[in-house]
């Protein structure tokens, strides 16, 4: 298990809106990887956050105390997808992932997607087959699988996930793709390490690290959880 690179992802969704910025540096400071950016439209999920201009907004604070930049990993729960893809885009996103479910046609929002010099990630909700992937693995940089119901932070893990993840596991070795395995819902120091037995590499959490005191101790237990 040890041997896989992880990613954590600490998703703003559970920043400090008033913020952000600061909130971006602290938690990169704190050990984060990637920065997960949640897009809600209320229309495809019930809930509204955050657009285009906030990720441009944003993206100078992306980065390392050494300049590094840290890539933003902006997650679409948004229909129509192909517009808000290229804004993204646009605006700094270095991942642009989208359920499969909210366009018209899959393989050709991933293509928009790459044209943009962007990676593409599908994701898969709780009850959302794998099936699409027999005709688009190939074209991917990422798959996120929703351990909660979107819409919403702070929901408890659907332990089915784990089976699906498994899956996922299996199709992404055998298509010998450099995919990453991202995983978002309920994912706390307690259950990581089942998430990565399953086969994940990259962890969304938001909750359990933003409105914490302390965010380098949190990414650290972490961290440590994946080492045991």
């Amino acid at each position: 298990m040890s041997s896989r690179t992880y990613r954590i992802a600490p998703s703003i969704l559970s920043a400090d809106f008033a913020r952000l910025g600061e909130e971006v540096r602290d938690v990169i400071a704190g050990g984060a990887d990637w920065i997960h950016f949640d897009v809600m439209d209320n229309h495809y999920v019930p809930n509204l956050t955050f657009g285009p201009m906030i990720c441009q907004a944003l993206k100078p604070h992306a980065r390392t105390a050494d300049g590094a930049p840290v890539p933003v990993d902006v997650h679409l729960m948004v229909e129509p997808v192909d517009a808000l893809a290229a804004a993204f885009a646009d605006a700094g996103a270095d991942y642009v992932s989208f359920h499969p479910e909210a366009s018209r046609h899959v393989h050709r929002s991933i293509q928009a997607i790459r044209s943009k010099g962007v990676k593409a990630g599908l994701v898969f909700n709780p009850g959302t087959p794998l099936d699409v992937l027999d005709w688009t693995i190939d074209d991917l940089d990422l798959v996120l699988v929703m351990s909660v119901n979107p819409g919403f932070g702070g929901q408890s893990f659907i332990d089915s996930a784990l089976r699906k993840i498994e899956q996922l596991r299996a199709r992404i070795d055998a298509s010998g793709k450099d995919i990453r395995l991202e995983v978002d819902g309920g994912i706390k120091g307690d259950n990581i390490a089942r998430v990565a037995a399953a086969g994940a590499d990259t962890f969304v959490a938001g909750s359990a690290i933003f409105g914490k005191s302390d965010y380098r101790a949190v990414i650290d237990g972490m961290r440590a959880a994946l080492a045991g």
